[in-house]
């Protein structure tokens, strides 16, 4: 059996870090919820056996890219709120920088301060340059995070059957997110 490696990465107020099977109650809940889920993919939220085949796909995109998604715990906690990483499954519209957080947890500047984090290792340890997200137009909050971190809207696609927005980050100096 081959062990995934899985980098953590800590800021002030969060852990991100691979996930584990003891995550998949609280990331069905996630997944489940129709108000989360109302952005993400074709809008429906999953089914129990769906959100198993998606946190197993997160799992698989880092053995079979290098990079994904991470679990998002609260350090002062130790809850899981949410995910956040690194997307480029084939046929993807590019190099994406991705995040949900719970609704617990909305509100209190956890997915900027997780997808700067997600950024920066992007940038840093995957030296990509080129850096998307894809945003729901109506996704206010998202599209909040993204500019925070300094993406510009570039233009609409179709993806999973409905109009988004591709947000693209501008490259920062060394160092900087």
């Amino acid at each position: 059996m081959t062990t995934l490696e899985i980098p953590t990465l800590n800021t002030p107020r969060l852990r991100l870090r691979g996930f584990t099977e003891a995550d998949f109650p609280a990331y069905r809940a996630l997944v489940t919820d129709p108000q989360v889920m109302r952005f993400l993919g074709d809008g429906r939220p999953l089914s129990d056996i769906d959100a198993w085949r998606q946190l197993a796909t997160i799992l698989g995109h880092w053995v079979l890219r290098g990079f994904g998604l991470w679990a998002i715990e609260e350090r002062a906690t130790g809850s899981f709120i949410g995910w956040v990483g690194l997307l480029e499954p084939g046929g993807w519209p590019g190099f994406e920088v991705a995040y949900t957080i719970a609704p617990t947890a909305w509100g209190r500047g956890y997915a900027r301060e997780a997808a700067g984090a997600a950024l920066q290792f992007a940038r840093k340890d995957l030296g990509r340059t080129e850096v998307i997200s894809i945003i729901r137009p109506d996704n206010v909050a998202s599209v909040r995070v993204a500019t925070a971190l300094g993406a510009t809207r570039s233009h609409t696609i179709e993806f999973f059957g409905a109009p988004a927005d591709i947000y693209r980050y501008a490259p920062s100096p060394t160092g900087a997110v």
